[in-house]
């Protein structure tokens, strides 16, 4: 089975946090699905160094990402592939960016994040912010 080694932000602006839907896509599970926006790490790519690079391709946000972070790393076994994604807490200065990979986007309060459908690989990050 594939597996595929992942970054995402958990991006707080002004105590709410920015949940990204997903587009139509190849995977049906996985399609119109709520996450926390990031991407693929490259090769001899340091985890916040690849979440910075793809929220800048993505969205055209500049956020600053250290290592120290870091929220918490999940592994997901979807039915094509496997996942693993580590997650970093950014708090931004600014909730201005482009969508360009997204369909829709929603700043909510922590309490609210189980209000959306996400994927099945965000599900424990979303958990766990909840009960923080």
């Amino acid at each position: 089975m594939k597996h595929v080694e992942v970054v995402c932000a958990i991006i707080n602006y002004d105590n709410k946090i920015l949940c990204m839907q997903r587009p139509d896509g190849k995977h049906k599970y996985t399609s119109f699905k709520y996450e926390f926006p990031g991407g693929k790490v490259e090769e001899g790519e340091k985890y916040n160094e690849a979440l910075m690079r793809e929220l800048k391709e993505e969205m055209d946000y500049d956020l600053n990402i250290n290592e120290d972070d870091f929220f918490m790393t999940i592994t997901h076994e979807y039915p094509d592939f496997e996942i693993t994604m580590h997650s970093f807490i950014v708090n931004a200065t600014s909730d201005k960016f482009n969508m360009k990979e997204h369909i829709d986007f929603k700043w909510l309060d922590k309490k609210d994040l189980d209000s959306l459908d996400w994927a099945d690989a965000d599900v424990p990050i979303m958990k766990k912010l909840m009960n923080e």
